[in-house]
């Protein structure tokens, strides 16, 4: 993936993705349109994450850290397919420690970790996984990591 810079600003990209956080520790959210970005979202909001962003998320490098951010036009709020837009009270940035990418699926029981590269910064990143436990494991990823 790919971003800009001016001679002003820090390294920046716009990402079709949704994003929210744990601590300040942020999950990119990525796919095709309809694939389930703002539903897993949801998901995760519900279980008490909070959300940086929907459907767009600015990332920014930082200092070596990766910054996820709303843009001003679409900030605190979030798509319910079947619902419309509903409000939010999101974070102004967090961390971005996580990818999940919703268009691969993961077949492998015990994956192998798994890398993508966002503005030269190295990211973990997850393909979806079927099952109710998913957005669960996303939370528990985000507090506390995973064994190797």
């Amino acid at each position: 993936m790919q971003g800009a810079s001016d001679t002003d600003g820090p390294l920046q990209t716009m990402l079709h993705a949704s994003c929210v956080a744990v601590q300040g520790r942020a999950a990119l959210i990525i796919g095709a349109s309809g694939r389930g970005k703002s539903g897993l979202a949801l998901q995760l909001m519900a279980y008490g994450a909070d959300l940086v962003s929907d459907d767009r998320t600015e990332v920014a490098l930082h200092a070596s850290r990766l910054v996820a951010r709303a843009p001003q036009h679409i900030r605190g709020m979030i798509e319910a397919r079947g619902v419309g837009i509903l409000n939010a009270k999101p974070v102004d940035a967090a961390d971005v420690r996580l990818v999940v990418d919703l268009d691969r699926k993961e077949n492998d029981r015990l994956p192998h970790p798994r890398e993508i590269v966002l503005l030269g910064q190295s990211v973990p990143l997850l393909w979806h996984a079927e099952g109710t436990h998913f957005a669960a494991a996303i939370l528990q990823f985000l507090r506390h990591g995973r064994t190797a």
